[in-house]
Formats: C-alpha cells, structure tokens, sequence
C-alpha cells in the first residue's frame, strides 16, 4: 500500500518538474504562457507538499531535534514517540477540520486558469490530511508494538574521546 502512496507521489513531482521546465521555456524562448498550465502547476507544487506529509511520517523524515532524546532510555523513548505522535495527531485533525471549513467556504469559486470548481484544488488539504491521520495511526501502532531495539540510538556523534576508547 505505501509503495502505491509514494509512487503516486513520485509520479506527481516528477510531472510537477517536467512542466515547470516546458513552462520555463516555452515563456522565456517563445513568449508563449497558458494561464492553466500555470494553475495547474501551482494545483501539483500544493498537492506534491500536502501528499508527503504522511509520507515524511511513514519514512521518518520530518524534523526532529534529537539530541536529548537519543539519551533518553529505549523504554522511555517509546512512550516519548507514542505522546509525540499522539500530538501530531491532534494538530493533524486540527488541519483537516480547519480544511474542511475552507473548502466549504473558498470552494464554491470557480478557478481562473482551469475554470473548475475551487473544491479539487482546495480539498487536497482536508484528504491529505486524513491520508496523514492514518499514517500517525500505523506509526504510533508500530511504536506500541515495536521490539525494545528499534528505540536505540541511531543519530550517535562520535567525539575524539570516544574514537580513543574504541581504538579508532
């Protein structure tokens, strides 16, 4: 299932480049612009940034300040990550709710560029918000259930000392 969440979002941001560059090119070589392309490319830029959210949560890629918590103890660290992720979770549902309300709002508009309904454009956030939601599940379920090894600290800084006392 993940590897179909991040193709799609391979498949997205490598559409998104291949139509900056064919905007870039086609506007400073040939003066020719399209007002729908240019929304759409903008539509695909919020899109690539709302779709990798769940996937900067399932990869582990989202800004961490780890230096105390690497000298936290692993069977400390997992009930850390558990209240952590229980946090991002709340400001998740915040962000869909909040999307929701927006969507109601801004989408009866009508787009300039593509001439579609505000609601595709704008809905991006609420959904990805909830694919973001189910991913803080899977990853706080995974905490729970995860061996005590998988806390271990993996961002160690090795220091002259301790090259010295490992002989390095």
């Amino acid at each position: 299932m993940f590897d179909i969440y991040f193709g799609i979002g391979v498949v997205a941001m490598a559409l998104l480049a291949i139509l900056v560059i064919f905007t870039v090119i086609a506007r400073y070589c040939f003066s020719l612009s399209w007002k729908s392309l240019a929304e759409f490319n903008v539509v695909l830029f919020a899109f690539t940034t709302f779709w990798g959210m769940g996937i900067n949560i399932i990869k582990n890629e989202h800004v961490m300040i780890d230096i105390f918590y690497d000298k936290v103890k692993p069977s400390v660290k997992r009930w850390l990550s558990v209240a952590n992720y229980v946090i991002v979770l709340i400001v998740d549902v915040v962000f869909v709710v909040q999307g929701f309300k927006y969507v109601a709002v801004a989408g009866k508009q009508i787009s300039q560029g593509m001439e579609i309904p505000m609601t595709y454009m704008y809905g991006i956030m609420p959904v990805a918000g909830i694919i973001c939601a189910v991913c803080i599940v899977l990853k706080i379920i995974e905490f729970i259930t995860a061996d005590i090894s998988y806390f271990a600290p993996k961002n160690v800084v090795l220091t002259d000392e301790n090259d010295k006392k490992e002989g390095v």
